[in-house]
């Protein structure tokens, strides 16, 4: 599965080079479902094997359409409201279940899964509209959107371009350097929350 994804992937990339990966990662952040993990992933890892491509381009190109994306969906979110987005959504393949669990985890989460959605297939191609019908304020949701978006694909990105290198093929690369690039991202995230949480605590404590 995952090499045939690569193998469909990689022939885009290789034409249209960082166009490719910018559309293919803003439509997944529209809600289209589209591999755009994989896309930055395949991008990352030509960029490193081949040198066809400049990695620090790469790797701007993919935070922008991360960012581009899902203000994008924010914006569809926030001013056609849920009824809209419900009732017109399957033209963009988003189905009311796929929704609910994306608000089910900013009731849970706040701002926070903003960063968290990255990481996660579902939640992410829905990150911008959950939290425009949520009616998350702009500036809270791009603050956190930027960052989980440079955190995404500085990840995914450097060390795919890393592996990609040291690697024969996509494949290889892929397979060698996945989990290991899932479980830093989490970290990563945690660690972030967990630091962010401290000190929203210690400020609370010091205004009572």
């Amino acid at each position: 599965m995952i090499s045939k994804i690569i193998a469909d992937i990689g022939p885009y990339i290789d034409q249209y080079g960082y166009w490719a990966v910018f559309v293919g990662i803003l439509l997944e952040d529209v809600g289209i479902p589209m591999p755009g993990e994989m896309i930055l992933i395949t991008g990352a890892t030509i960029a490193g094997s081949t040198g066809k491509m400049s990695i620090v381009v790469l790797l701007i190109t993919a935070w922008a359409a991360a960012v581009t994306g899902d203000n994008l969906a924010y914006a569809i979110g926030r001013f056609a409201g849920r009824r809209l987005v419900i009732k017109y959504g399957h033209m963009i393949f988003i189905t009311v279940r796929r929704l609910e669990r994306a608000e089910q985890f900013y009731e849970r989460f706040g701002p926070h899964v903003v960063v968290i959605a990255r990481f996660l297939s579902v939640v992410r191609q829905l990150n911008g509209i959950a939290a425009g019908v949520s009616k998350m304020p702009w500036w809270t949701f791009l603050l956190y959107n930027a960052l989980g978006a440079a955190i995404w694909a500085g990840l995914w990105g450097s060390l795919s371009y890393w592996l990609g290198a040291r690697s024969e093929s996509l494949t290889g690369a892929l397979r060698m350097g996945a989990p290991f690039i899932t479980v830093i991202g989490l970290i990563a995230t945690v660690v972030f929350l967990l630091r962010f949480r401290r000190v929203k605590t210690t400020k609370g404590r010091g205004k009572s």
